[in-house]
């Protein structure tokens, strides 16, 4: 398949743009926020690595990958970043937005929960689920409207076929 170089060169940018803002997002609310919680908690790191820090570390890295998945989908698919203010040009509902309508969320939800199973951390549980409930207003009060005004009957019928947060199960084909 020919890419011209235009095309090449605006894939760059935005999958540059699509970094600088998941750094800073990724930055802020998945890893200095938690740090100072874990500070602030008084928890350090376990002494001894036992089932939960594995069960807790394969979290964070599953939600992590679905995370970074869902970027560079939002990238070569959409042709935009995560940001509000930077969205795709075209609906994404491919990649793991073919199962859930926000899977970079549930990717995020579950490092934070991952990290506070890693650390035995209650207060860590509590912002990973202050972040889910923010999260969820958030969909629903900007991104959902926003759609449905950018991309109209085509997010209607994708809202009809994927879930918010959970699989629908359908005897129709993927």
């Amino acid at each position: 398949m020919f890419v011209s170089s235009f095309g090449l060169r605006w894939t760059v940018f935005v999958l540059a743009r699509a970094v600088v803002y998941a750094a800073f997002f990724i930055g802020f609310l998945l890893v200095f926020l938690p740090a100072r919680i874990i500070a602030w908690s008084g928890l350090v790191s376990p002494s001894q690595i036992g089932a939960l820090q594995i069960l807790g570390a394969a979290l964070t890295a599953a939600g992590a990958l679905l995370a970074v998945s869902c970027i560079l989908t939002f990238v070569f698919v959409g042709r935009g970043t995560p940001a509000p203010f930077d969205p795709p040009r075209e609906l994404v509902a491919r990649g793991p937005y073919r199962f859930v309508r926000n899977p970079m969320y549930l990717g995020a939800g579950a490092a934070l929960l991952g990290a506070a199973v890693y650390y035995r951390s209650p207060a860590l549980a509590g912002y990973a689920i202050a972040f889910f409930i923010v999260m969820h207003l958030f969909v629903r009060l900007y991104e959902e409207p926003t759609l449905r005004r950018t991309f109209g009957d085509q997010y209607a019928d994708y809202c009809r076929r994927v879930g918010r947060w959970w699989p629908r199960m359908s005897s129709r084909g993927a």
